[in-house]
């Protein structure tokens, strides 16, 4: 893992400091994240399968691309470029919700997260970077929730948590109502 500097934060979302990226997460600091879900014209969302060998997680299903802003850098230009390094996709976002979470993961890892959560549109074909995903699939909401009922060991955390805690507004924003992009 490269060690990069997140933001760490309060409960309020004001930044407090930085630390390396494997500090915070074996500590369970509280820092600033993103997550993005790329919806294609029908509604269906594109999940990501973790590539196995990453730090946290590995092999588990995920929304489409998830990642940290740096230091100085906006999250909603941190989220474009993350998008556009896992999974080659250069298109605008929307600001969807917050979310706030806390968990104990694998190998000794612990998120504990203020997120920002965006959606966009699927616009052309995703090119996967496979030192960070090992499969791509799109699936419907209805699908993805059923799924995470029958058998959640297969999804991330924090994937979970979204369905659990923002379904309404997944529902909402997935099914083609997003938005022009907002800044955050």
């Amino acid at each position: 893992m490269i060690d990069e500097e997140l933001i760490l934060v309060d409960e309020g979302n004001r930044a407090v400091g930085t630390a390396g990226k494997d500090t915070v997460h074996r500590a369970g600091l509280l820092h600033r994240a993103f997550s993005i879900f790329i919806a294609d014209k029908k509604g269906r969302i594109l999940l990501q399968q973790r590539n196995p060998r990453k730090y946290h997680s590995g092999g588990l299903w995920a929304n489409s691309c998830c990642g940290h802003p740096r230091p100085g850098e906006r999250t909603i230009s941190a989220a474009r470029r993350r998008l556009r390094e896992e999974l080659g996709i250069d298109d605008s976002l929307a600001f969807g919700f917050f979310s706030r979470y806390r968990a104990d993961l694998d190998r000794g890892m612990h998120e504990n997260e203020f997120v920002y959560v965006y959606f966009g549109a699927l616009r052309g074909e995703p090119m996967p970077d496979p030192v960070e995903i090992a499969d791509l699939e799109l699936a419907s909401v209805t699908g993805i929730a059923r799924r995470i009922g029958r058998d959640p060991d297969r999804f991330t955390y924090w994937l979970r948590h979204y369905f659990e805690n923002h379904l309404p507004e997944i529902t909402r924003l997935a099914g083609g109502t997003v938005r022009a992009p907002q800044r955050r």
